[in-house]
């Protein structure tokens, strides 16, 4: 399909040009080779240096040593955020999907001569491990050293992990990048026009029923005609991840997830727990929403239909305007750092095919700046995401000052940002529903995505959950398998409030997280709850609140996630952190249901 008709099944919004400048990482592929030329003679020198002698290594020595390997670490993450992001938006192109690998490649390479550093600093003794801790001349990597200690227990030899290293390529990561160009090859048709996939999902929010369910039937039928391809992506990497947990000698399969997290297991279960124990608010809310939509019965393509007719649609400058105005009602500075995202050309939000759906921020180095992908259609959910997608800019642009051995933070954090920035502008988008009809609208809207974030988070993370676990009883999953256990956690959590068509069965195969990051999908559910609570704080305490809540961000993962919360009057470690997320929601609900009563809403 050209980029015509492309454009003439999407309506204009102007963000048909907003496309990224990738110039300020790299002026061109060739540059990209010649960098990794550098860090590959770099590595090597770095090796011949310091193979065998980190642990002797004194606090000074140590602190030059770390600035050398935190300096080509940011030199191949340069050249990785490069060919990642001009691939992301021409997945169809087989030169940028060549750079793309060839850098992949040589970075694996590269990787493996300085894999030894951290190695032999993570077989250091736990009592010079606290000499270190408490040198001032540490103190930037504190918390990146106690993290390695963290992972004594589950390394390999540096012959073994070389190994590894080198495989990861053609192995898990191949088969990554296979699934993303397969998913973002499909053509799905409606009504004889051909849709992307961000195109076809985006018509379950429509008005129109009937439309809908025409969305979701291509959309399975999409889906269908490789769900055997995918299903075998997701075995191998399965199997892959069950290996990898043997050698690495951890317990279950999460808890590698759990412990880059930087939270317990009990932790996990106890949110896990607290969200499936409130299974009860998804039924109590689709009910209302079968009541406002006048249905008999709700089916699975109901699920995101609008309460009352949404026609307004965003401009990009309009979207650009109103996430400013949130941003800047909250914090001037946040809304400031905000801005470079559009002025620096720092967005990629045109919409065409071999482009990757959804949306992210992608945080590059500390020495550059982050990206943002959209593929913005101009529907109120678009602005709303980016408002969700520059939160998390926001947060990688500030949290640069950490290093890059210490900027990221764990998942668990990684979503406060976005779901707060998120939150902003939501308030903002009510604000101008004045209507109580309109203003019904919106906050079902909002209940929808929190369910879809929450509930629907934890549902999937169960589905996860079961087929790691069947794949390492049962061996191979056919496909009916893999469905079976979709529909029995989505069941169990839409508790006969809504009715899921056989069409839906294979939906779980076109979902990136569960190949790319697995056990990825708590960490949603996890953020929601956490902002809901931070969010009412700020409401009731807004008085500093804007400058805690930037510190937070700024300290990016310097330290563990309840150290970096106190601040900001948060007990992660209370249980009842999460009662209280789940109570915010039931908040929400029992608001939408006295709008619902309120007369002359209804049909009007």
């Amino acid at each position: 399909m050209s980029e015509n008709a492309l454009n003439q099944v999407t309506a204009p919004t102007g963000a048909e040009t907003v496309v990224w400048k990738l110039s300020d990482l790299f002026s061109s592929p060739e540059a990209v080779r010649a960098s990794l030329d550098d860090c590959s003679e770099k590595a090597a020198a770095f090796r011949a240096r310091y193979h065998g002698a980190v642990g002797g290594l004194d606090d000074i020595a140590l602190a030059e040593a770390l600035q050398e390997f935190e300096a080509l670490h940011d030199a191949l993450n340069r050249a990785a955020s490069y060919a990642y992001l001009d691939w992301s938006t021409h997945t169809n192109d087989s030169k940028k999907g060549a750079l793309f690998q060839l850098v992949r490649e040589r970075y694996s390479r590269i990787a493996q001569d300085v894999l030894f550093f951290e190695l032999e600093l993570i077989s250091v003794s736990g009592e010079r491990v606290s000499t270190w801790l408490r040198s001032p001349y540490l103190r930037r990597y504190r918390h990146y050293l106690e993290l390695l200690a963290a992972r004594r227990e589950h390394v390999l030899s540096e012959a073994e992990e070389r190994i590894l290293t080198e495989k990861a390529v053609t192995g898990a990561g191949a088969w990554a990048r296979y699934f993303d160009e397969l998913v973002g090859s499909i053509e799905y048709e409606v009504g004889g026009e051909r849709l992307t996939e961000q195109q076809v999902l985006s018509r379950l929010y429509e008005t129109d029923r009937a439309r809908r369910r025409e969305a979701a039937l291509a959309f399975t039928q999409g889906l269908e005609g490789e769900v055997r391809s995918l299903s075998y992506i997701f075995n191998t990497l399965l199997a892959e991840k069950a290996s990898d947990d043997r050698l690495r000698r951890y317990r279950h399969w999460l808890a590698a997830r759990n412990l880059a997290n930087e939270i317990s297991d009990t932790a996990v279960e106890n949110l896990v727990t607290s969200v499936v124990r409130r299974f009860d608010l998804v039924s109590r809310y689709y009910d209302l929403k079968r009541r406002l939509l006048g249905l008999e019965e709700l089916y699975d393509y109901d699920r995101y239909a609008p309460v009352g007719r949404e026609d307004r649609a965003y401009s990009w400058e309009e979207a650009r305007s109103l996430v400013l105005e949130a941003y800047a009602a909250f914090s001037p500075r946040m809304a400031q750092i905000a801005e470079q995202f559009f002025s620096g050309e720092w967005v990629d939000a045109a919409v065409r095919f071999g482009k990757q759906s959804g949306a992210f921020a992608h945080s590059t180095v500390p020495q550059v700046h982050p990206y943002v992908l959209l593929n913005f259609t101009g529907k109120v959910r678009d602005v709303q995401t980016l408002g969700h997608e520059l939160g998390h800019g926001v947060h990688q642009y500030l949290a640069r000052v950490q290093g890059s051995l210490q900027a990221d933070t764990p998942l668990t954090m990684a979503e406060t940002a976005s779901v707060f920035g998120e939150m902003l502008v939501f308030e903002r988008l009510l604000q101008d529903r004045k209507h109580p009809r309109q203003r019904l609208g919106m906050l079902m809207a909002k209940i929808d995505d929190t369910i879809a974030t929450v509930f629907r988070q934890v549902a999937m993370h169960r589905f996860e959950d079961r087929i790691h676990r069947a794949r390492r009883e049962e061996g191979e999953l056919p496909v009916d398998r893999f469905n079976d256990h979709w529909v029995a956690t989505q069941k169990e959590m839409f508790g006969g409030s809504l009715t899921l068509g056989s069409h839906y069965r294979i939906w779980w195969s076109y979902i990136p997280h569960f190949v790319h990051s697995p056990g990825y999908v708590y960490a949603y559910a996890f953020g929601e709850l956490l902002v809901l609570a931070l969010y009412d704080l700020y409401r009731r305490h807004p008085e500093g609140f804007a400058d805690r809540y930037l510190a937070l961000l700024q300290a990016g993962g310097s330290d563990w996630p309840h150290e970096l919360l106190k601040p900001l009057g948060v007990d992660l470690l209370d249980p009842g952190l999460w009662e209280g997320g789940l109570l915010q929601i039931e908040r929400l609900i029992a608001q939408a249901e006295d709008l619902a009563a309120t007369p002359g809403v209804i049909g009007t």
